[in-house]
């Protein structure tokens, strides 16, 4: 998964969501309201500015927005991936209002979001500063956002888990029990699949030791204890990588990483992150 984001310009071609997502905001008629209101001929400048601190992410979507809506005259102030304190203006543009207005609930919708998730991360990623371990995502993402999603987890300084189910192996619970067990699903994903990357889910220490037997690329601990993980770590003596899943906090995270688990696993990242509060404030051209 590539994102240019020199200067903090554009993401992947994001055109077909954007077009839906202007397309769900005008629901086959107009502005009512900015047409009403304008002549049509009115020039504005516009600033994005967040509200609160945080990690923004999505610049690059909201650039695309305003492009296609035939805005060009774009000034990029802040870079994804970029920690701001309140009140800053992340994106300045100038162009027609009615344009302008019907670009601003989508673009904050992208890059409120996408901004949230990137926070989120840094407080992850800050929580185990010090330590090797590193914060990664999981597919537990909004569909048809997920490779935003993920982007913005890689702007919050987090890792990427794996981007589809067709990317990489993850054995968990219910495919060893339709297998038969740990080692029959793990050769028979090794036997059709002999070059991709493996990870199998144990929870306990009888799957564990029955995984390290098999040498796989990645081992999941699920919802182990921070002493079971620094267990888990001796038995494994740095043969195998080790991903700590389940009951993880901000609270706790430095605590698991001190284990020395090389990954913590932790789907909020996506499914829960709150928006970072981020305006439009319209003002006279200049």
């Amino acid at each position: 998964m590539e994102f240019n984001t020199a200067g903090g310009g554009k993401l992947n071609q994001y055109t077909e969501l954007i077009k839906a997502a202007l397309a769900e905001d005008l629901a086959g008629g107009e502005d009512v309201t900015s047409m009403a209101t304008l002549t049509g001929n009115e020039k504005v400048v516009a600033e994005f500015i967040n509200r609160k601190p945080g990690v923004i992410a999505g610049v690059g979507v909201v650039q695309e927005v305003l492009e296609y809506l035939g805005i060009t005259d774009i000034e990029i102030l802040v870079g994804d991936g970029s920690k701001v304190e309140a009140g800053t203006v992340i994106l300045r543009a100038r162009g027609n209002t009615r344009a302008l207005l019907l670009a601003e609930r989508t673009a904050l919708n992208f890059l409120s979001h996408l901004s949230g998730i990137a926070t989120l991360t840094r407080a992850w990623v800050d929580a185990v500063a010090g330590t090797s371990t590193k914060i990664r995502d999981t597919r537990k993402t909004t569909p048809g956002l997920r490779k935003l999603e993920k982007y913005a987890v890689l702007m919050g300084g987090g890792t990427n888990h794996r981007l589809s189910l067709s990317q990489s192996a993850l054995i968990k619970d219910n495919h060893v029990e339709a297998a038969g067990g740990v080692t029959q699903a793990f050769n028979s994903v090794r036997g059709k699949y002999p070059d991709i990357e493996i990870e199998i889910e144990v929870d306990t220490f009888e799957q564990l030791n029955e995984a390290l037997s098999l040498n796989p690329d990645l081992i999941l601990l699920d919802n182990m204890s921070p002493e079971q993980c620094q267990q888990a770590v001796s038995l494994s003596g740095g043969k195998v990588k080790l991903e700590a899943s389940g009951g993880l906090t901000l609270e706790n995270a430095k605590k698991y990483a001190e284990t020395g688990v090389d990954f913590l696993a932790v789907g909020a990242l996506t499914h829960s992150a709150p928006v970072l509060d981020i305006g439009l404030d319209l003002k006279a051209e200049i």
